[in-house]
């Protein structure tokens, strides 16, 4: 179990970091779509911020282009398909220019969870997005069945281990195809730490959501000095 506050997280954002990752970033109009984790539900935990991880997106984009608009349409509970239904077409409405998808989680955490359904919502969320011209950053979801909490029970844990890990080997090879940045949290060193959950069984919490964060601002700082190397006369 950890011991520290996020200031001294070794997994999460250094002082100036994100300015430094995120300087001259070109985006003005940031989405979020999906499902309880766009909307943020993550569990407080003493010396990390409250702020939601999308919440926090947002303003470390903002830090550095005060003009950014940002619109989350997160909604908790819902499926991939109810997002798509419900989401896609205020999200295109918005014109944004960077969207964030998260999605598949409540489709995943039953047995009746059938990837190539979830696949097919996915996609056209994606090329729907990218068609109109927005980035799109696609996200790998930490993997809840090694959360602690007794809401899920052990018998049950084996086959949630599983869906989880299809879903994010799908989402990973959808995000490949299309061309998304892809945040690979199921990967991350920490998504095994039971400390990154919430008592709830299907959320991480604020520590985990300062984890994301940092993830999610490396992968931006990191496409953006890509585009700069290769815009170089």
């Amino acid at each position: 179990m950890h011991t520290f506050a996020e200031s001294e997280d070794p997994y999460c954002l250094r002082h100036g970091e994100s300015a430094r990752l995120l300087a001259g970033h070109p985006w003005r109009r940031f989405v979020v779509i999906g499902d309880s984790v766009a909307e943020g539900l993550a569990e407080p935990v003493p010396g990390y911020s409250e702020t939601q991880l999308a919440d926090r997106i947002a303003r470390e984009l903002s830090a550095t282009a005060p003009d950014l608009q940002y619109l989350n349409l997160g909604h908790r509970g819902l499926r991939t398909r109810e997002i798509r239904v419900s989401q896609l077409g205020p999200a295109l409405d918005f014109r944004p220019d960077l969207a964030l998808v998260v999605c598949g989680g409540n489709d995943a955490f039953p047995a009746t969870y059938r990837p190539e359904k979830v696949d097919v919502d996915l996609r056209a969320m994606i090329t729907a997005l990218r068609g109109a011209g927005a980035e799109v950053i696609t996200v790998g979801l930490y993997n809840v069945s090694y959360s602690p909490s007794p809401a899920i029970a052990d018998w049950l844990r084996p086959g949630l281990r599983r869906r989880m890990q299809t879903l994010s080997e799908h989402t990973a090879a959808i995000a490949a195809e299309l061309g998304t940045l892809h945040l690979n949290l199921t990967a991350h060193p920490a998504a095994t730490d039971p400390g990154i959950y919430s008592s709830d069984g299907r959320h991480g919490n604020s520590r985990s959501d300062a984890i994301a964060l940092a993830e999610a601002v490396r992968l931006l700082g990191a496409h953006l000095a890509a585009n700069r190397h290769v815009s170089r006369p």
